[in-house]
């Protein structure tokens, strides 16, 4: 099958799989909303809702935190089978036997994640919760590979010229798997249900860096805003927040020297320089919203938009390393035709 009539073929599974990227993502977004709200444990049972079975479950008992919980359970069943869907529909029509395997993988990672996130309610285990984020995290980035694979784009980028450098590449990896980890350190902070553990900034708890002997945590606990149905802070809190803000200076400082780097090596009208110009302007919107996040007591909207940033950062760290080592698997593909051909003429 030729690379036209293959881009046809996929066409419809092209944008399926588009569609099933955007309900993921939409998937975090409930998600989000469930911890901001703290109502992850609203619906105490499962797979059932209350008894109900949870398709069954009426609507007029979807108050207060049920309605975020209930709907992130329904939407997670959606998602769960359109990724079905999806799964099946490579291992029938995609003849690139790498994709059916991610299309499997895809299948099993949906399963994986509903099972945490029942046992998660099951067991009332606030660290399978974190869990439970970063393996969304990582298969939101799964659906969205599988919409570039099947895209009419990835055999053009092939096309593009593929003089991506390799220091440039690996610091662009780094980069992401910086994020990456900086997630899980959003994901345990959120599990902890402990509201903001420093609720100021720049400073933190008027210092640069914060006291964490026990009067000192005994103080804050004592003069926070969140006085009713909130864990005390801990040591490890606060020390882990602060944690998360290093990270975020070293994020910011690390996507703009890719961004300048990808600009230099690559031009500007080079779409991965440009591409890398985007991730620059995501990653300064989500410095803001972690910003808003503190200024704004962890309101939950604020919170939840923090939390998809995020994701799409992660997720654009991810396309950059998947384009450009397609572009450089390309020049090495090429390098070796021409050396070929000049051997052959040789002889």
């Amino acid at each position: 099958m030729n690379n036209g009539s293959l881009e046809n073929n996929n066409c419809w599974l092209h944008r399926f799989a588009v569609l099933a990227a955007i309900s993921t993502f939409l998937l975090l977004g409930a998600g989000g909303l469930v911890t901001s709200h703290e109502a992850g444990m609203a619906v105490p049972d499962w797979p059932n809702s209350f008894g109900y079975n949870m398709f069954a479950f009426p609507p007029s008992k979807w108050i207060g935190g049920i309605f975020y919980e209930h709907t992130h359970r329904l939407w997670a069943s959606v998602v769960g089978f359109m990724t079905t869907i999806l799964a099946v529909w490579l291992l029938l029509k995609d003849p690139r036997k790498w994709m059916k395997w991610l299309g499997v993988a895809a299948f099993l990672l949906v399963v994986a994640q509903g099972v945490l996130g029942g046992l998660r309610v099951v067991l009332k285990d606030n660290n399978l919760g974190a869990v439970h984020g970063v393996v969304g995290q990582s298969f939101f980035v799964l659906m969205c590979s599988l919409a570039l694979f099947t895209s009419g784009l990835w055999r053009k980028i092939s096309e593009q010229k593929p003089n991506v450098p390799r220091h440039l590449r690996t610091l662009v990896l780094a980069t992401t798997l910086l994020i990456f980890c900086q997630l899980i350190l959003g994901a345990t902070m959120r599990a902890q249900h402990a509201g903001l553990s420093i609720s100021d900034f720049p400073l933190a708890h008027g210092q640069l860096w914060p006291a964490t002997s026990p009067d000192a945590i005994q103080h804050y606990n004592a003069g926070r805003m969140e006085i009713t149905n909130v864990n005390p802070i801990t040591a490890f809190d606060v020390i882990l927040q602060m944690v998360h803000r290093l990270c975020a200076l070293l994020i910011f400082l690390s996507v703009t020297a890719c961004a300048v780097l990808a600009v230099r090596a690559l031009g500007k009208s080079d779409a991965l320089a440009k591409f890398a110009l985007f991730w620059l302007a995501l990653i300064t919107a989500q410095v803001g919203l972690g910003i808003w996040t503190v200024l704004s007591n962890k309101a939950a909207d604020v919170a939840t938009l923090h939390l998809l940033v995020g994701a799409l950062s992660l997720m654009t760290g991810a396309f950059w390393c998947i384009i450009a080592f397609r572009r450089s698997v390309k020049a090495t593909v090429t390098q070796n035709e021409t050396f070929g051909a000049f051997g052959n003429l040789a002889k």
